[in-house]
């Protein structure tokens, strides 16, 4: 087994080269997970059509049902901090790939909607425990000089599920058939369960639990000889200090030092759901009926979506560790201010709904750019801050926080949506979005630390106010 018996690994110069592909073949596998998720929230938006009318769905049991894949996510989130600390993280990834697979025939399974909703429960858990443990994986494992791009990646593979999700929305649209929609994701969940076992533990939590020998292996994977050395060295550090100044995780959690770091990380997760992503990736679909678009226009438009959701993280991939994590969540929060401000405004002065009209097109561009710049930054950037942010004493529990409450904000917009929609319109609904993506901007120029550059255990030097710990070669100090 991979994670249990890390492969002997030499320092010398001819294995070196294998041993960089092997670690690629890490950051990639590790990444799967995350297309699960991005699946079952995309296909969503397609298959509520067709819901609705087999179901005869309220408004309210049209969010319920959405919600259900939430619900589920916020208790797997809930708990995967701990069960991550207390018995690693690939153990814990092993068992949400359990969840995975067995959701997907179920909901493909299901005879009504009380079924669907268990079933979208249980994907939910598995989502839960792959957004609280992936990021965290990806940033604990790759170094520091490609860690925005490796953690990116996991980003990368949500909007990938969503574009999938939507495809396979669109093939199925023809034949109303929300079942095979729903199903297919036992594909990606096949996947991610093989692609556990061509990855290991992390360094940095064999050094918590005593392994020191087995972490300086995993670190020259991918890292020079001295490089590993140096990192290995300022774990180890980083470990004893915080066993010498603190007891249980949850003690440190409400420590002084601790408190700003917690603050920034719940209100990154929080601003990341309430700018109104997630109403565009369940229910665009929904919005594109409102104002004039006919069923299978709508769903193809997802296809727009869909593509602009991977451009935009292969863009942020390509500069979150050149531009830095901040200015690239600056440009989003600034850009989906202006996008959805448009939106709203031409939905309140022309309401009438028109299709290909002035209105829908221009509710359709709004959205598109509204996407791209969101997955560009906050979309993508989200997950790179939460896996830096939080000391190693308190990662899985902080994270865990953090991301369940990213998830209750997920639920709370997945279900408060559609009777939102039919209640106030697009116009209003969006205009009190772009409101919060003025709060997100505000927020970011004010709050949020530039992490760019930096060894995870720098950026906990950082907030404790303690110097001594080393950079990488190559890396830079970044204020």
């Amino acid at each position: 087994m991979a994670a249990e018996n890390e492969r002997k690994v030499g320092t010398d110069e001819p294995h070196r080269g294998r041993r960089r592909k092997s670690a690629v073949l890490i950051y990639i596998f590790g990444v799967i997970g995350g297309i699960n998720w991005g699946y079952d929230t995309g296909v969503i938006s397609a298959a509520l059509i067709f819901l609705r009318e087999d179901f005869n769905l309220t408004s309210w049991a049209e969010g319920w049902v959405t919600t259900g894949l939430i619900i589920g996510a916020v208790i797997g989130a809930a708990f995967g901090g701990r069960l991550a600390d207390r018995y690693g993280r690939w153990k814990v990834l092993l068992v949400t790939a359990l969840f995975l697979l067995v959701a997907p025939p179920g909901m493909a399974w299901a005879p009504e909607e009380f079924t669907l909703f268990v079933f979208r429960f249980v994907a939910g858990l598995g989502a839960g425990l792959t957004a609280v443990i992936l990021p965290v994986y990806l940033s604990e494992i790759a170094p520091a000089r490609i860690r925005g791009k490796v953690t990116g990646l996991y980003a990368l593979s949500i909007v990938t599920g969503q574009f999938l999700g939507f495809l396979v929305g669109m093939a199925f649209a023809p034949l109303e058939s929300w079942r095979w929609m729903l199903g297919f994701s036992v594909v990606p969940s096949i996947l991610f369960t093989i692609g556990l076992f061509f990855i290991w533990e992390t360094p940095r939590w064999l050094v918590m639990k005593g392994r020191r020998d087995e972490a300086m292996r995993v670190l020259l994977h991918d890292r020079a000889p001295v490089e590993a050395e140096r990192e290995h060295a300022d774990i180890c550090r980083t470990h004893e200090a915080e066993k010498a100044s603190c007891g249980s995780p949850w003690k440190v959690l409400r420590q002084a030092w601790v408190r700003p770091i917690l603050v920034i990380g719940i209100s990154v997760a929080m601003f990341q759901q309430f700018m109104g992503i997630n109403t565009i990736i369940y229910y665009a679909p929904t919005v594109l009926q409102n104002v004039g678009f006919e069923d299978e226009a709508a769903i193809a438009a997802n296809l727009v979506i869909g593509v602009l959701n991977i451009l935009a993280m292969w863009f942020a991939l390509s500069y979150a560790d050149r531009w830095g994590r901040k200015p690239l969540m600056l440009a989003g929060a600034a850009g989906t201010l202006l996008s959805l401000g448009i939106l709203a405004a031409t939905n309140l002065t022309q309401p009438a709904p028109d299709g290909f009209g002035v209105v829908g097109l221009v509710t359709l561009a709004c959205i598109a750019a509204y996407v791209f710049l969101f997955q560009m930054s906050w979309g993508s950037m989200t997950w790179v801050v939460l896996g830096e942010l939080f000391p190693l004493s308190v990662r899985g529990p902080a994270m865990a926080l953090a991301t369940t409450l990213l998830w209750v904000a997920n639920g709370l917009v997945a279900l408060s949506f559609p009777p939102l929609l039919e209640a106030v319109g697009v116009g209003r609904l969006f205009a009190g979005f772009s409101v919060i993506c003025l709060a997100a901007l505000l927020f970011t120029v004010r709050l949020l630390p530039e992490t760019k550059g930096k060894s995870l255990e720098q950026i906990e030097a950082t907030f404790r106010g303690t110097p001594g710990v080393r950079t990488a070669p190559g890396s830079r100090q970044v204020g």
